[in-house]
């Protein structure tokens, strides 16, 4: 897994570009550590991989925050599946 640096200089591990056949385990094992925060993007390719991740671990859905961002031509509010 990958480092990114943030502008305020601190680090933040990330699943970006990261190889698909690895991002599962990448993610079980942050999760395993404490890790409780996933950051994901239709523009990565790697939520459906995350989400497989997440269920995998056992740790309860609303003991995990997600993030995931929408690519530009997907912002139209009748685009978005929103999901409570």
């Amino acid at each position: 897994m990958q480092n990114i640096k943030l502008n305020n200089g601190i680090e933040m591990p990330g699943v970006y570009m990261v190889d698909p056949s690895i991002t599962e385990h990448c993610v079980l094992d942050a999760l395993s550590v404490g890790y409780r925060s996933l950051d994901t993007a239709q523009y990565y390719e790697n939520e459906a991989i995350v989400g497989a991740a997440v269920r995998a671990s056992g740790i309860p859905r609303d003991e995990i925050f997600i993030t995931s961002k929408l690519c530009r031509l997907e912002y139209k509010f009748e685009k978005v599946n929103l999901v409570n």
